[in-house]
């Protein structure tokens, strides 16, 4: 499941359980090919940040590239990486903090 994210609904949407945010933007080509592989992982809820219409939320993060990924739990950081990933190499990262 993939929600929509920007300033006003961020905090309430991420503050609880595990969260994976994406943050990327509509010109970038491998966000979009991220996006189909995001698809298909429909039982994980991710958040989308388009760091173009939310700079402060790209800027809290220090987001650099596109696409980047925080994961959070309870709303604090655990865990960050950028670039193409796989839907296994998400999966990895994620099951890595379920306990």
């Amino acid at each position: 499941m993939i929600t929509e994210l920007d300033n006003n609904n961020y905090e309430e949407e991420t503050k609880n359980g595990l969260k994976l945010i994406e943050f990327s933007a509509d010109w970038c080509g491998f966000c979009s090919r991220q996006n189909i592989i995001l698809k298909e992982l429909d039982k994980i809820w991710i958040g989308k940040v388009d760091t173009d219409k939310n700079r402060e939320l790209a800027k809290k993060y220090n987001i650099t590239a596109l696409p980047s990924f925080v994961l959070l739990k309870n709303g604090n950081e655990v865990e960050r990486f950028s670039g193409l990933h796989s839907k296994f190499d998400i999966m990895n990262i994620i099951t890595k903090h379920l306990k």
